[in-house]
């Protein structure tokens, strides 16, 4: 099959969810073309099968601000008629999920019909997409999609609760490569940051409001306080400066790093003994997922798709938001015991087995197959 693959190059999880896909699709035999502004971040192999095509923004003075959605449809109408593409999946609703709806009206006059699958991810729907100025539009996208996805249940709800959607909406979660990401021995740097055997916990996100990352540093206090540890932080973003004044302030300021972007970060994970994820909200929790895989339990709060992927008092602990007080007694109980800590590491391993990306994939080939057959008998193609 011939599969075009749209979605936003970043180190955000809904791009790095549709690259490790297409990747993925690619190793079983299909024909991938990634179609985005830049190339992903994870889109680090060379392939037979994978295709990247880049999409050029006009830099004419009248445009205040680029035109990228013309840009990509443009693009796609050009992608999908030249390579012949079966099917458009487009990850993230805005803009994705409309320009996907114009480029298959534009083909649909030349005689091409190409059907198009939606995955939502999660601020599309519960932040972003319910803007005012994005609703009606994030609507009609969805509504018109040939098939639309939700990476957890409660993604799910949040879209039919607050868009008028009349389609279908199929769960296919998150998924872990589990060869890249499982526990490797790394002593060397694990002894490098831990020189006395402190605990290692770690937080990884992309900085935003959303996140809480202030939360995160507030439970490390408090950890800290009773167990001797240091606090890894992976990632940049909006309010990394904020948490970084905070930081200086505090009395174990040196037991805190800040490592930045990291495309390795199963390295990390691989010596990290907890992982902290105090969200606002998590559609998901892909952070979390890939720390389970490198066996490392979670504490985050009871949000959103969490609840789903962390099971409370088996592979870790959920706390409400905001509530660091709990999260701390709960990574101390954890921490304070080996033998309870290496129980919890192994529980969080075999969840993270139940997200194989062997045993996900599938889902969305069936999917494709079922989108296919259903517009040739629509269009008689």
């Amino acid at each position: 099959m011939k599969i075009g693959i749209v979605c936003y190059p970043t180190f955000g999880g809904s791009g790095v969810v549709a690259t490790e896909l297409g990747k993925a699709l690619a190793e079983r035999g299909h024909q991938v073309h990634f179609i985005s502004y830049h190339q992903p971040v994870r889109l680090d192999f060379f392939s037979e099968n994978v295709s990247y095509h880049e999409v050029a923004v006009s830099n004419y003075p009248l445009f205040e601000y680029s035109p990228y959605e013309t840009a990509l449809t443009s693009k796609l109408v050009d992608v999908i008629k030249f390579e012949q593409l079966d099917i458009l999946h487009v990850h993230y609703a805005i803009p994705h999920a409309s320009v996907a709806y114009m480029a298959k009206q534009i083909l649909a006059d030349l005689g091409i019909h190409i059907p198009f699958v939606t995955t939502l991810h999660g601020t599309d729907i519960t932040l972003v997409g319910r803007d005012s100025g994005f609703l009606p539009v994030v609507t009609f996208a969805i509504n018109h999609s040939d098939a639309v996805t939700a990476v957890s249940e409660s993604l799910r709800q949040d879209t039919f609760a607050h868009f008028k959607i009349n389609k279908e909406i199929e769960v296919i979660p998150n998924f872990i490569d589990l060869e890249r990401f499982s526990k490797s021995r790394k002593e060397h740097f694990r002894k490098a940051i831990a020189p006395n055997g402190e605990k290692l916990i770690v937080h990884a996100s992309n900085f935003r409001k959303v996140k809480r990352v202030g939360d995160v540093v507030k439970v490390f206090h408090r950890i800290n306080k009773k167990i001797p540890s240091k606090l890894l932080l992976i990632g940049d973003g909006p309010e990394r400066h904020a948490v970084e004044r905070d930081c200086r302030d505090c009395d174990d300021c040196m037991d805190i790093r800040f490592l930045g972007k990291q495309e390795a970060v199963e390295e990390i994970l691989s010596v990290s003994d907890l992982f902290l994820l105090t969200s606002e909200t998590e559609s998901f929790g892909l952070a979390a997922l890939e720390a389970m895989a490198c066996q490392v339990p979670v504490i985050s709060t009871n949000t959103g798709g969490s609840p789903e992927l962390n099971i409370h008092g088996v592979t870790g602990f959920l706390s409400n938001v905001g509530d660091v007080d709990d999260m701390a007694k709960n990574a101390i109980y954890i921490l304070e015991d080996e033998t309870r800590l290496l129980q919890f590491k192994a529980n969080a391993l075999e969840r993270a087995k139940e997200f194989d990306i062997n045993k996900i994939t599938p889902l969305y080939e069936n999917l494709y197959e079922r989108v296919v057959a259903a517009n040739k008998i629509l269009f008689g193609v």
